[in-house]
């Protein structure tokens, strides 16, 4: 790997040159690249003289491999796992620091329904719900939102449907991306398992994804209803709330999680827990399934 010119200034070119210097002679490099040959050995005195030195290189060909898109964070996590290198990320971000690195951060593009065009579209619907969290039986009121959790650069989304019969998840999924596919592939998991769900009233927030055409097109055709919070109002999905507080608090916030697939595994091991073995008041002290499965007796 040859060093990148476009960052890093003279040094950079004082890498270049050692980098290449068993091809062409140190006189034509630094000619070539217009610096001086004095300016060159000074830097091999002080590379050599530089306890980190190795290190740096590590980190610099992390860098450039991710095309500078990473943080001292990610190159942190990569020197481990490609070098089985447990290194404080204060010295880390030093180092890049002394190296000229930083992430250049590359803004997605997510398309977002203007909250206008929606409006005079029809997609911005009433409030059904009215903050009345209890349901008479199954499928007659869900609530449904996404949430984020952090790990390190990266972001995982989880979008969750539940009923207020017995507070049960009735489907959920996960995504590295929010956008419309991470809503419609939860409702579509909803759906195979449940099948009788006219008169249902579905209530969200106004995100972008429930006010989509493609939201707006699926469940009335299962005759669903379509509720929305007043803009800004979090109180009005407070139940959907409740239960992403409990999530991260007990699986998530604790715990020093490294990666993406461990949030993942936390959060489904969260949602088995809280569906089959978290006993619950509002369900004389039964878990959402018991209570689900003692309808059916």
């Amino acid at each position: 790997m040859v060093t990148n010119l476009e960052s890093g200034g003279l040094q950079n070119k004082h890498i270049v040159v050692d980098e290449l210097r068993d091809k062409r002679s140190v006189q034509e490099l630094c000619a070539c690249l217009g610096i001086s040959r004095s300016g060159y050995y000074a830097y091999v005195k002080r590379k050599d003289d530089d306890p980190d030195e190795h290190l740096k290189r590590k980190i610099r060909s992390i860098y450039e491999e991710r095309d500078k898109t990473v943080g001292y964070r990610r190159v942190q996590d990569e020197l481990y796992r490609q070098y089985n290198l447990k290194v404080n990320h204060k010295k880390v971000l030093r180092l890049m620091q002394e190296l000229g690195m930083q992430a250049i951060i590359r803004r997605k593009y997510i398309h977002r329904t203007s909250y206008e065009t929606a409006v005079s579209d029809g997609r911005i619907t009433e409030n059904l719900l009215q903050r009345n969290f209890t349901a008479e039986g199954p499928n007659q009121k869900w609530v449904t939102d996404v949430t984020q959790f952090r790990v390190f650069d990266h972001r995982i989304y989880l979008s969750a449907i539940k009923d207020l019969w017995n507070n049960e998840i009735v489907a959920y999924h996960l995504s590295q991306r929010n956008d419309n596919p991470l809503v419609l592939e939860t409702f579509k998991k909803a759906f195979e398992k449940q099948k009788d769900v006219a008169g249902l009233i579905v209530h969200s927030d106004q995100g972008y994804q429930y006010t989509s055409h493609a939201y707006h097109d699926m469940l009335p055709k299962v005759g669903a209803q379509i509720s929305m919070s007043r803009r800004g109002n979090c109180y009005d999905n407070a139940s959907m709330e409740s239960f992403f507080s409990h999530l991260k608090v007990e699986a998530l916030y604790p715990y020093d999680i490294r990666s993406i697939e461990e949030a993942q595994r936390r959060i489904e091991e969260f949602i088995l827990f809280y569906n089959e073995k978290r006993a619950q008041r509002k369900l004389n002290k039964l878990t959402p399934v018991e209570y689900r499965r003692q309808l059916i007796a």
